[in-house]
């Protein structure tokens, strides 16, 4: 069997967010880059079938980006992937996750995969799409919020979570596309020995020319941060007009409800 695990770098939670001068995109310079923690757990649902499987199981990560997103495909590798595609692209220039499906279809279908695995969503862009459309225009079976997954035989067994606390099973013919839920696992630290080992695994580059048509269906016009506004309200008097008030305040100013 052979798993891709699609893997994206994205700005670290604990990094200063600025913009850069034409409000385009982040200012990079100020910015430390991690794996996309749903795509973290995604790898460790590959190794961990890789674990059950034996050696018959390759585990493939691919991802696009610029030159810096060598860091966290190297960590793919320390933590047991067995080798790595890197799309380099020298700007972040796409941003709709059809067009980003589109690329990584064209590489999948070259590397005939069994398996797909994606996060749930990227902690930036948080589009949550690219998975499924990659299973359709690839013609997979697909499932998302997948909580539990069972390889058996020439299909998988998924545990999806629905709303309100139920999930359902589904089996699923392979190959097929399965976006994976955050938290359904334990991702793994890189050993020394992993550490190591990545320096001599496999990291095959491709030029984004080479599988991107330069077909933009979606763009950034401008990105802006959030305003920060402090305000303390003192709310006096009885306990019915302080009841008013609150119930006020979240309705019309937060608006929660």
């Amino acid at each position: 069997m052979k798993i891709a695990v699609l893997v994206k770098q994205v700005p670290g939670s604990e990094s200063q967010v600025s913009l850069n001068g034409d409000k385009s995109w982040l200012d990079e310079s100020k910015i430390t880059f991690t794996m996309n923690p749903p795509d973290n757990y995604a790898l460790e649902e590959s190794l961990l079938i890789k674990e059950k499987l034996g050696s018959e199981c390759e585990i493939v990560i691919i991802s696009l980006g610029p030159d810096r997103v060598i860091k966290v495909i190297r960590e793919g590798l320390a933590k047991g992937a067995d080798r790595a595609i890197h799309i380099n692209t020298d700007k972040n220039n796409i941003i709709d996750p059809l067009s980003i499906a589109k690329i990584f279809s064209k590489v999948l279908k070259e590397e005939h995969v069994d398996l797909i695995l994606t996060g749930l969503q990227s902690d930036d862009l948080g589009m949550g799409q690219t998975g499924v459309l990659i299973g359709e225009l690839m013609g997979m079976s697909t499932a998302t919020l997948a909580i539990e997954t069972k390889i058996e035989g020439e299909s998988i067994n998924i545990k999806r979570e629905l709303e309100a606390g139920w999930f359902q099973w589904v089996n699923l013919p392979l190959p097929a596309s399965v976006s994976i839920q955050s938290g359904l696992n334990m991702p793994r630290y890189p050993s020394l020995k992993g550490i190591m080992g990545a320096k001599r695994k496999e990291i095959k580059t491709l030029l984004l020319s080479e599988y991107y048509d330069n077909n933009i269906f979606q763009k950034l016009n401008e990105i802006a941060l959030p305003n920060k506004d402090k305000k303390t309200e003192i709310i006096e008097g009885d306990i019915d007009s302080i009841i008013d008030r609150i119930i006020n305040i979240l309705k019309t100013e937060i608006k929660v409800f």
